[in-house]
């Protein structure tokens, strides 16, 4: 520890950033790029090398239709070269201690390897469900929809502007102000499934196979019309939709199953806060 000191806060485009995004990629194959004011990183470094990362993602939490304050943790990482010192430990102390009583939520998304780290801290599991919606018999246009490329900088800056101005796609459970993340994943994860429903006003991220469809997200800058949005975007084949969200269900019949994903989800409630039931965190809010 002699050696390291402790920074938070800084930008993509600083040395520790441009190091930062290095060892992102090195140890989750990812690529930051760039982030907002949103983004906090808590690091220590040596010299210009981020030696272990926990950054801070605020947002807010729609539950109910209720706001909340939230902090999403993630990008949590070491150096090979600087394992087993206790840094992520300490990175996480310092976290807690600078916004521990400052929002009604603290959450992260834990790999099945540590589970048994972040309990140390106060977070407790909290299972998740995931929502299908039976459409073998859903009316089903499979047109009027236009593909948005990644590669085109019109479509970028036509997305870029469009998710600022979304509303939570959930009121029973969704996320607000969390742009930076949807933006990654559309860059990154998803950036040849993003389509632009001219008729509904709304860019919808989704994947078909084999008879269903994966639905990722429903952007809108009003409230959607989700039996609308379903007709456009499914085909003659679609037999079952799968949403990677918790929906409004709009007396549809969709129905859930408990959800068992690569990682878990990890709470920690700060006064008489409580995790919603039977929801799915949105995907493309996910740090």
């Amino acid at each position: 520890m002699n050696n390291l000191k402790f920074v938070q806060g800084y930008k993509a485009d600083e040395p520790y950033g441009k190091s930062l995004t290095m060892l992102a990629n090195q140890i989750f194959g990812i690529n930051l790029n760039e982030w907002d004011n949103r983004y906090i990183p808590f690091s220590y470094v040596d010299g210009e090398v981020v030696a272990a990362n926990v950054s801070i993602n605020l947002l807010d939490l729609i539950i109910q239709g209720e706001r909340r304050s939230a902090l999403q943790i993630g990008t949590v990482m070491t150096h090979p070269d600087y394992r087993k010192r206790g840094l992520s430990a300490r990175l996480m102390n310092r976290v807690l201690d600078e916004y521990g009583d400052k929002c009604d939520y603290i959450y992260l998304f834990a790999n099945r390897n540590v589970l048994d780290f972040y309990p140390r801290f106060g977070f407790e599991p909290v299972e998740e469900h995931q929502f299908t919606l039976d459409y073998s018999a859903g009316p089903k246009k499979g047109n009027g929809i236009r593909k948005l490329d990644m590669n085109n900088s019109e479509h970028v800056r036509f997305l870029t502007h469009f998710t600022s101005e979304r509303i939570p796609v959930s009121r029973r459970f969704g996320t607000d102000r969390a742009h930076g993340i949807l933006m990654f994943y559309c860059r990154n994860v998803f950036n040849n499934d993003i389509y632009y429903l001219e008729q509904e006003d709304v860019t919808a991220i989704f994947q078909r196979k084999e008879g269903r469809i994966d639905l990722y997200d429903l952007i809108g800058r009003r409230e959607i019309n989700l039996e609308a949005i379903l007709a456009q975007i499914s085909d003659e084949d679609t037999q079952e939709i799968v949403f990677h969200y918790t929906p409004d269900d709009q007396g549809m019949g969709i129905t859930s199953r408990l959800f068992n994903g690569d990682e878990v989800l990890f709470v920690k409630a700060n006064g008489n806060n409580r995790w919603p039931e039977n929801c799915k965190h949105p995907l493309t809010s996910q740090a």
